[in-house]
């Protein structure tokens, strides 16, 4: 009886620990063996540029998603190493070769030359380079009992997939062509359409070749607004916005991960219940920008052109609509090809420079430094003061010059008109002086200089004018700043100053984001007003003296028939190592079209040109030649 006692004591506390005390972990392990659970990814949200005709607007995706194939070979099932990779040369590499080889070609000059012997250098190059990737392929193929080896990602399916499958099927019997092929639950089928025999509607295969789908990011502009836009990296199949849009909407543009929990049959089949857990994931939001695509379209090819033309090291554009503060338009040289980001040499050329390089802005800034004045109420367009050409500054060793000093020399008694005209540092001097460090230094922080406009696009730099917010602003730092040299600014916060002059006074928060759409409702963005800087007469004032710039100024070369604009020119030194280079010049231009109920503000801004040493002969050609195309896209009526 005592034998039976505890026997039937510890049974019964055994069954307690089963099934209470470790239910849990039973239960766990249950269902592991019985239950199969898939995380259902989200599809990530769009991105769009936009264009409005006659206020209908339509939407064009720039950053999307599309099927992609991974493709790898079965070197186990090829029969032939040798044969397999020299067709899989013939497909992916031949044609790049073929384009070098033709390059040689038109180099070929007889009797033998300089240029003949770089013919042979080419020729030779693209031998000893088929040789190299012909081994390459032969290292994957030819592994007895390997079960896999990868062998090219992100593949159209539409293109690049088919095309290969066509090719290996055709080099072998019946040729066909990737429009004879489709896909089909991630494999490759022949058409019925254009098989109507036995091969009609069945599966293609290759032996030792497969491929698996995946959907990827993908952009089919390609460079067209790749600093807007960034790309996605994928960290273990995980997407990952990585600079401009991509990044800081990431959280918005991934979604919501879904799942699926159904019961487990015998050798792993999924048997569909009534009780099966589905959650369905949660896409992503689309993001509807600003940026007009035809607009951009042009600026950026112009840009880049214009660059070339110059020899310049880079160069930006950025258009805005001055009573909203939205970007039109925002691009610059060197950009990138997000749909092949990891081929960039410097990794640098991912960063936005609209918002994040700084530069001294140089003579823009002086419109800045006479619209303070003048809403001060220091100086007119007729307030007149002596140019003697230079100017010594107490504390400083040497005198600041007119940049014209030493072909025309001083300009006698001149008016504030002139100033801007002629482009006069001792003139923006005079005019900081009127109204004292201190005031042109709060005024400069009312216009945002030294904070971030706060743009959505993240990496953006606040600038630098730390030297005009100590208690007592140096002398030689203030009249250096009046004509734009000694501070540091972005190309965006030196656009917004003429943006507020264009908008009677008023500061605008600037934006790239016309709408978000998530699960079918969409939120428009409101403009928003940041701060008053300067008054509506003011504004008015500044506004018809860069109309006297653009009609007798430096900056003539901006006059486009038929149109009232306003605009500055930009030569400014470039700092290298604590002092002024003597060669290297970054060109700027902001005009403002037309001046009497503005359609917009432009920016161009190119870096060290090598053929022209002052902005009207680079950055204001450009700037014209952008300003005409939206004059005419916009459809802004003539008046005069």
């Amino acid at each position: 009886m005592a034998f039976v006692f505890l026997l039937s004591g510890s049974l019964l506390f055994k069954l307690f620990s089963l099934q209470v005390r470790e239910f849990d972990m039973y239960a766990a392990m249950a269902s592991g063996q019985q239950q199969v659970a898939s995380v259902l990814r989200p599809e990530r949200g769009l991105i769009y540029f936009t264009e409005t005709i006659n206020g209908t607007e339509r939407l064009f995706p720039v950053a999307t998603n599309k099927s992609f194939a991974s493709m790898y070979v079965v070197p186990k099932d090829v029969t032939s190493p040798d044969e397999m990779a020299e067709k899989l040369f013939n497909f992916f590499d031949k044609p790049e070769l073929e384009k070098q080889l033709v390059a040689a070609a038109a180099l070929e000059v007889k009797p033998a030359t300089a240029t003949s012997v770089i013919a042979t250098e080419l020729v030779s190059i693209a031998t000893s380079t088929k040789n190299g990737l012909l081994q390459n392929y032969l290292k994957r193929l030819n592994k007895p009992g390997d079960p896999y080896e990868p062998l090219e990602n992100k593949l159209l399916d539409s293109e690049s997939l088919l095309g290969l499958y066509a090719y290996l099927y055709s080099a072998s019997s019946t040729p066909i062509k990737a429009e004879d092929l489709e896909v089909k639950n991630a494999q490759v089928y022949f058409k019925k359409s254009f098989f109507v025999g036995e091969l009609a509607g069945t599966v293609l295969k290759i032996p030792g070749l497969g491929f698996e789908l995946d959907n990827r990011r993908f952009y089919p502009e390609n460079n067209i607004g790749s600093h807007l836009l960034g790309f996605v990296s994928y960290v273990e199949e995980e997407a990952q916005g990585r600079y401009g849009l991509e990044e800081f909407f990431n959280d918005e543009l991934f979604g919501q991960y879904g799942s699926l929990k159904s019961e487990k049959g015998g050798k792993g089949s999924v048997i569909i219940v009534n009780d099966r857990e589905y959650i369905k994931p949660v896409a992503g939001a689309d993001i509807v920008l600003t940026i007009d695509r035809n607009v951009q379209f042009f600026a950026c090819q112009k840009l880049q052109e214009s660059v070339e033309k110059h020899g310049a090291s880079g160069g930006t554009i950025i258009a805005i609509e001055p009573a909203s503060g939205a970007i039109i338009a925002m691009c610059s040289v060197p950009d990138f090809n997000p749909n092949e980001y990891k081929q960039v040499e410097d990794i640098s050329v991912y960063n936005n420079p609209s918002l994040l390089y700084m530069y001294e802005p140089g003579s823009v800034f002086k419109t800045v430094t006479m619209a303070i004045a003048i809403d001060q109420g220091k100086v007119s367009p007729s307030t007149t003061y002596k140019d003697e050409g230079q100017i010594m500054i107490k504390g400083w060793h040497k005198p600041i010059k007119n940049s014209d000093f030493s072909t025309h020399g001083p300009h006698g008694v001149v008016d504030m008109s002139a100033v801007l005209d002629n482009s006069l540092n001792t003139g923006a001097i005079f005019v900081m002086n009127q109204v004292g460090p201190k005031v042109f230094s709060d005024y400069v922080k009312n216009f945002g200089f030294g904070e971030k406009t706060g743009l959505e696009l993240g990496g953006e730099s606040p600038g630098n004018i730390s030297n005009l917010l100590v208690n007592k602003v140096k002398d030689i730092d203030a009249a250096t700043a009046s004509f734009g040299q000694g501070i540091a600014v972005t190309p965006l916060q030196m656009i917004m100053p003429y943006q507020a002059i264009a908008n009677d006074g008023v500061l605008m928060k600037p934006h790239i984001v016309k709408a978000i759409i998530k699960e079918g409702v969409r939120e428009e963005t409101i403009p928003k007003a940041v701060r008053p800087v300067i008054s509506t007469r003011t504004a008015s004032t500044i506004s018809a003296m860069l109309v006297n710039v653009v009609e007798k100024g430096h900056s003539q070369k901006a006059a486009i028939s038929g149109y009232y604009l306003g605009g500055k020119t930009g030569t400014a030194q470039v700092a290298e190592k604590g002092v002024y280079s003597s060669d290297k010049y970054i060109h700027s231009f902001i005009g403002i079209a037309p001046i009497e109920k503005p359609a917009f503000v432009l920016l161009t801004k190119i870096d060290d040109p090598q053929d022209v040493q002052y902005a009207e002969g680079s950055a204001v050609p450009l700037w014209r030649e952008i300003a005409d195309y939206m004059l005419k896209y916009y459809q802004v009526p003539k008046t005069r």
